[in-house]
């Protein structure tokens, strides 16, 4: 069969709603062989005209914010409103191993057995920003596959976690129930960019604690210029445990899109998404092509050697292998 009609048939499968076709999809579009690529890439334009129609929100927070036990609880919720729900979990990868854990199914249970819902966890690897390289795709994938809640985990909070919110709707900020000192170790820039945030674990001994760092963040939030003249950033609590305050985080996303749905911004915003997209995957493609050079390769070892000794500055060794690269 040929690579048109592999993509096609899958296609159709795909929109049928076979998991497995799906879940085979993903695998396609997370390879790295360039027969696969273009096989992907004939997929994905294949299904493209039935993308686009979920609600997309990113999820990032702390490690140990109890960010799974939150999707999980959200998820079920989400699902109970007649929706279907799909969850994008980026692990960590080893920077020794290349491995990681992949455990949101596990963390997950209930959740995962859903039959409303699809959990499909890809490790990071070394692309920044908390997200797998093919995240993006995986998105448009599970949209065509007929889920209209899309749920992108990322790695954790860190300066490079930001790139969430360069493929969400909604980007959620989960924090803990502490205040003073602790609040000012989140990252402002992640502040910045969250369109909503919860604070989570508010139930038992953290309820007071809980009710005060939502105070704090409001008031914090407060002397922020809001990013967009429709929309103030809320502070909700919610306990992830108990499902308390669940509904409420769920009415809010909804409160958002009604908020910025009629002036056209969402829209807007996923069209600025998809030409940051587009020049994202230049800045990898351009970098792949550059490190399989065979004349990069060759010199690569003995310059990175002298910058490491001292011997050359960093801007003139990359400025030879950029010469090398063009003179190919």
């Amino acid at each position: 069969m040929s690579q048109p009609a592999v993509a096609a048939d899958l296609a159709a499968r795909i929109r049928a709603g076979e998991r497995r076709a799906l879940a085979r999809a993903i695998t396609l579009v997370e390879s790295t062989r360039p027969d696969h690529r273009a096989a992907a890439e004939a997929l994905l334009a294949d299904l493209l005209p039935d993308t686009g129609r979920s609600t997309r929100i990113g999820i990032t927070g702390v490690p140990g914010v109890g960010k799974s036990t939150f999707i999980e609880a959200f998820g079920l919720h989400v699902i109970g409103q007649g929706h279907k729900v799909a969850v994008l979990a980026i692990d960590p990868t080893s920077q020794r191993t290349g491995g990681s854990i992949l455990g949101d199914k596990t963390r997950m249970e209930e959740l995962s057995r859903h039959p409303d819902a699809f959990i499909r966890p890809s490790p990071a690897g070394t692309t920044l920003g908390g997200v797998a390289r093919r995240t993006r795709e995986a998105m448009l994938l599970v949209e065509a596959a007929g889920f209209d809640v899309v749920i992108v985990e990322t790695v954790g909070v860190g300066q490079s976690e930001t790139a969430v919110a360069d493929m969400v709707d909604l980007f959620l900020l989960l924090l803990p129930p502490a205040g003073g000192d602790e609040l000012q170790g989140i990252k402002k820039g992640i502040v910045e960019l969250a369109d909503l945030i919860v604070v989570n674990k508010a139930d038992g001994d953290l309820l007071a604690a809980a009710r005060r760092a939502v105070a704090e963040y409001r008031h914090a939030l407060a002397m922020l210029r809001p990013a967009s003249p429709h929309w103030r950033v809320p502070v909700l609590s919610c306990s992830a445990a108990t499902r308390s305050g669940i509904p409420e985080v769920w009415d809010t996303v909804g409160a958002y899109r009604a908020a910025l749905d009629p002036s056209g911004a969402i829209r807007r915003r996923r069209a600025e998404q998809a030409r940051a997209w587009m020049w994202s995957e230049i800045r990898e493609s351009l970098l792949a092509a550059f490190l399989a050079e065979p004349a990069v390769t060759a010199a690569l070892p003995e310059l990175e050697a002298g910058v490491a000794a001292g011997r050359a500055t960093p801007g003139t060794a990359a400025r030879s292998l950029l010469e090398r690269f063009r003179s190919r």
